[in-house]
């Protein structure tokens, strides 16, 4: 062949290579609106969620200019002066700054690190039980906290804490002085994330009830004629089983360890215990409801969102490298 020959089928060559990529994404493209086509009627039942989801949650983020703005109502977001990062400086600098941040930090932490594991336990104990019309029984008694208001909650510690209230008269009873339960700071982390369990911690397990049905009952029966014994069955089969769901529940866990502690944490607080219950969410109230700083609060609600969501990927990122390994379990 000659050496003209030789050029012009490289050229040829190079030009069908340069052509399959867009060939290719030509069919997917045609490949992907068949499947709308075939299928509209999916789209139909999300398409209401994804209206909403843009009207309630993508729309209102215009607001966020407000956290580098110096607001003011007759001016409007738009028409505010521009400050930059004004209201975080402020915010970083302020001297309850690292009481706040640790505060919050704990408070969350702790109780993810209390919290968290409580549902799986009872899923897996509920899981044990034989008898259906028990289950129900055990399971309604455990989701009913959760469909009690957050208001009513803290009310209810009130009463069952106060000075004069049952637990105190069962420490005075035992030779006990009566104890501030409500107003001293050391008490309010742990009434506040042992409620929280309390309330949540059998709705939250419902999601792994609704796993541990798709374990197939004949790896039980086998792993108990090989000899296993009951924690044996839970480690080798239920966890393994629930796996990818606890990892799914750690992300999002994760997602909002900044975000815990607004409406209880207002509720709770007071002048008495600020040492431990003053965290962001009650510093956002402060701030942006009884000063009516706007600015200055959507700058910290900012900065709060922004840890969140980097805790969120940073988590994300860490579950996919440990089930890429062992797994979690």
């Amino acid at each position: 062949m000659s050496i003209e020959g030789e050029e012009k089928l490289q050229q040829t060559s190079g030009i069908t290579q340069n052509k399959r990529p867009e060939a290719r994404n030509r069919i997917g493209l045609m490949e992907k609106l068949r499947y709308i086509k075939n299928n509209y009627w999916l789209y139909l039942f999300v398409l209401p969620a994804v209206v909403l989801t843009i009207i309630f949650k993508y729309l209102p983020m215009y607001g966020v200019l407000i956290a580098f703005k110096d607001y003011s109502f007759r001016k409007g977001i738009l028409g505010s002066d521009w400050v930059g990062f004004h209201h975080f400086e402020r915010f970083f600098n302020a001297p309850n700054f690292e009481q706040l941040l640790f505060n919050t930090l704990q408070l969350n932490i702790y109780g993810l690190l209390l919290g968290f594991p409580v549902p799986i336990i009872l899923a897996l104990m509920l899981n044990q039980v034989r008898k259906a019309a028990m289950k129900k029984n055990i399971q309604l008694f455990l989701y009913a906290p959760n469909f009690i208001s957050v208001v009513v909650v803290v009310g209810m510690l009130f009463v069952l804490f106060s000075p004069t209230g049952p637990v105190n008269k069962l420490v005075v009873a035992f030779g006990g002085m009566p104890l501030s339960f409500m107003s001293e700071p050391e008490y309010f982390r742990p009434m506040y994330i042992l409620s929280g369990i309390w309330q949540g911690a059998g709705w939250a397990s419902i999601i792994y009830v609704a796993a541990l049905a798709n374990v197939d009952p004949e790896l039980h029966n086998a792993a108990t004629l090989d000899g296993a014994s009951l924690l044996q069955r839970i480690r080798h089969i239920d966890l393994p089983t629930i796996r990818p769901v606890i990892a799914i529940m750690i992300i999002l866990a994760a997602g909002g360890i900044m975000a815990g502690g607004g409406d209880k944490a207002i509720l709770m607080w007071n002048e008495m215990n600020m040492e431990k219950s003053d965290v962001i969410s009650t510093y956002v109230y402060r701030i942006g409801f009884q000063q009516a700083n706007y600015s200055f609060s959507a700058a910290v609600e900012l900065f709060n969102t922004v840890i969140n969501l980097i805790m969120l990927f940073t988590v994300n990122f860490i579950v996919k490298r440990v089930n890429d390994g062992d797994g979690i379990v």
